[in-house]
C-alpha cells in the first residue's frame, strides 16, 4: 500500500515537473543560444545547418571583445546611471504613493485612476517632450539627463501604494502619538515594513537602468554611453562578428542575473503582496 502511494506521488511530480522544465528551457532558449554563440569559434557560428551547441568551448570572443572595447569605462558609466536611477526612483515613487495610500482627502481615487490611465501611453511618445525638456534644462550629455525622465513611474507608484495599504493604521497612529512628523513616520516606520516592495522596485529599476539603450544614445556622446548603448557600436562596425556581440551581451546581463538571484526571495514576496493588496 505504501509503495503504491509512493509510486503515485512520484508519477504526479514527474507529470508536473517535466512540462515545467520543458517550458523553462523554451523560455530560456534565446539566452542559451546567445551563450552558446559566445562560446563558439567563428567557423561554428556560420556553419550550415546552424550548430546549437559549440563543438568545443572557446573564450576567445570574450577576450577579444574585452580588449577591443573599454568595458571598465562603460561599466562605470552604467553603474552611475543605475545607482542614481534606483535610489531616487525608490525615494520619489514611495513618497508619491504614501499619501495616495494613507491620507484621506477628496479626489484621492480620481488622482490614482488618472495616474493608472497614463500607463496606456507608450514611452516612445514622450521622447520628443523629454528631449526638449532636458535640452531646456541644459542637461544634454549628462548622466542627470539620462536618469531624470524615468525617476517616477506609475507602475512603481502602484506597487508602493499597494504595499503601504497593507500596513495596519495603528503603526502610523503610534508614530503620531509619539509626536513624529509625517516624513519621519514614512521613513522610520513605513519604509522598513515594505522591504519586499522596495526589492521589487529596485530590481525593476536596476534592469531598466542597466539595459537603458535608446535614450542614452539620443542625449549622450559616445564616451558617456552605458554598456548596452556601447554594444551598439559593435553591431555597427562588426556586424559579421556575432561571437563578439554575443560575448559582450552576455557580459552585460551577468549583473542583472546576480541581482535577481540576491533579491529573488523579496521579489516573490513583493509581487504577491502587490497582487493581494
Amino acid at each position: 500500500m505504501k509503495n503504491r502511494k509512493l509510486l503515485k506521488t512520484i508519477q504526479n511530480k514527474v507529470l508536473i515537473y517535466i512540462p515545467l522544465m520543458l517550458f523553462a528551457l523554451l523560455m530560456m532558449g534565446p539566452f542559451l543560444w546567445l551563450l552558446s554563440v559566445s562560446l563558439m569559434p567563428g567557423k561554428n557560428i556560420f556553419a550550415f545547418p546552424p550548430a546549437i551547441f559549440p563543438t568545443f568551448i572557446d573564450f576567445k570572443n570574450y577576450v577579444d571583445v574585452w580588449q577591443y572595447m573599454d568595458f571598465l569605462k562603460y561599466i562605470w558609466n552604467t553603474v552611475i546611471i543605475t545607482f542614481f536611477g534606483v535610489v531616487f526612483s525608490i525615494l520619489l515613487c514611495s513618497l508619491t504613493a504614501y499619501p495616495l495610500a494613507i491620507f484621506k482627502f477628496k479626489g484621492k481615487n480620481i488622482i490614482f485612476v488618472a495616474l493608472i490611465a497614463t500607463m496606456i501611453i507608450p514611452a516612445a511618445a514622450g521622447l520628443v517632450v523629454n528631449y526638449l525638456t532636458i535640452n531646456k534644462l541644459g542637461l544634454i550629455n549628462t548622466f542627470t539627463g539620462v536618469v531624470l525622465p524615468g525617476l517616477v513611474t506609475v507602475f512603481n507608484v502602484f506597487l508602493f501604494r499597494q504595499a503601504f495599504m497593507g500596513i495596519p493604521s495603528d503603526i502610523r497612529d503610534s508614530g503620531k502619538m509619539d509626536g513624529a512628523s509625517e516624513l519621519r513616520i514614512w521613513w522610520q516606520l513605513m519604509m522598513p515594513m515594505i522591504k519586499p516592495a522596495i526589492a521589487v522596485v529596485a530590481l525593476f529599476e536596476f534592469m531598466a537602468s542597466w539595459n537603458s539603450f535608446l535614450w542614452p544614445i539620443i542625449i549622450l556622446n559616445t564616451d558617456k554611453y552605458p554598456l548596452a548603448s556601447a554594444l551598439s557600436t559593435l553591431n555597427g562596425q562588426f556586424s559579421y562578428n556575432f561571437g563578439w556581440i554575443a560575448a559582450g551581451t552576455v557580459i552585460s546581463v551577468l549583473p542583472i542575473i546576480i541581482v535577481f538571484l540576491l533579491t529573488q526571495k523579496y521579489f516573490m514576496e513583493g509581487i504577491s503582496g502587490a497582487i493581494k493588496g
